[in-house]
Order: structure tokens, then sequence, then C-alpha cells
């Protein structure tokens, strides 16, 4: 069956947010993605919305999480939050990072574990919050 989902990794002062399809076939899709301000947050959530309607919510537990959660509920009473846990998603994003974006030059003769990534990944670590729901519904 599937499912959409938005899953949101807040920050101090960024958020990143990924828009993530399981399909029928149990693969996951990224769909959407962005790094923005925090003060954006509800503006982006509703960007997200319109490109696709998700089902759930799901917030990383980390910096801000309570104040997110509430920020979110509140702009979006109908919608399931599920708070997960954050641990290793920064540097399981880092590694992502490099999935999507082929290294190049130097950078090919380095591990990508060794590697910071040119930009925010917060982005993706929303995408592996995603897929720790989506990869045991």
């Amino acid at each position: 069956m599937e499912k959409i989902v938005l899953a949101i990794d807040p920050g101090s002062s960024k958020i990143g947010m990924a828009l993530v399809l399981r399909d029928a076939a149990g693969k996951l899709n990224l769909l959407w993605r962005c790094v923005a301000p925090q003060e954006e947050l509800l503006s982006r959530v509703q960007e997200a919305s319109e490109q696709r309607p998700f089902s759930m919510i799901i917030i990383g537990s980390g910096t801000r999480s309570k104040e997110t959660v509430l920020r979110v509920r509140e702009a979006f009473p109908s919608v399931g939050i599920l708070v997960v846990d954050e641990k290793d998603t920064s540097m399981q994003a880092r590694e992502r990072y490099w999935e999507f974006h082929r290294r190049r030059g130097w950078r090919k003769l380095f591990p990508a574990t060794m590697q910071v990534p040119p930009v925010p990944v917060d982005d993706f670590v929303a995408f592996i919050l995603a897929e720790r729901v989506l990869g045991d519904a």
C-alpha cells in the first residue's frame, strides 16, 4: 500500500524536510526535500502538502523537537505526528548526500565517510528519519 510522509529534522537555526513515498512494492522514493531557516517551518510544511498530500509528519527528537511538534500540531491539527530518535542520523546523512551527488575530481580518491558535504544535509537527515519509520511499517 502506498504511503506518503513528511519528515522534519528540526534544528536551532534551520530545518531539513523530506517528502517520502513508500510505493506498493515497499520501495522508498524521495519526492521533495529542502533545507530552510527555522522561521519558514510552517510555510514549508504547507509547500510540501501542495506537492503531495501526506498522511503523517515525522519529527526528529533532537534540538527544538518539542517546539516543532507544538507549532506543527497547532497549524495542522488533523495530521498525525510521530517523534523519532535521531541517533547517528547526521553521519548517515553525509553518506547519503554522496549517493545523490556523484563525487568528482579529488573527492573520488577518499571514502565518502571521510568527506563533509559542501552544503547542509538536514534534508537527508529527514529522509533517514522517514526511512526508519517506513522501513519498519
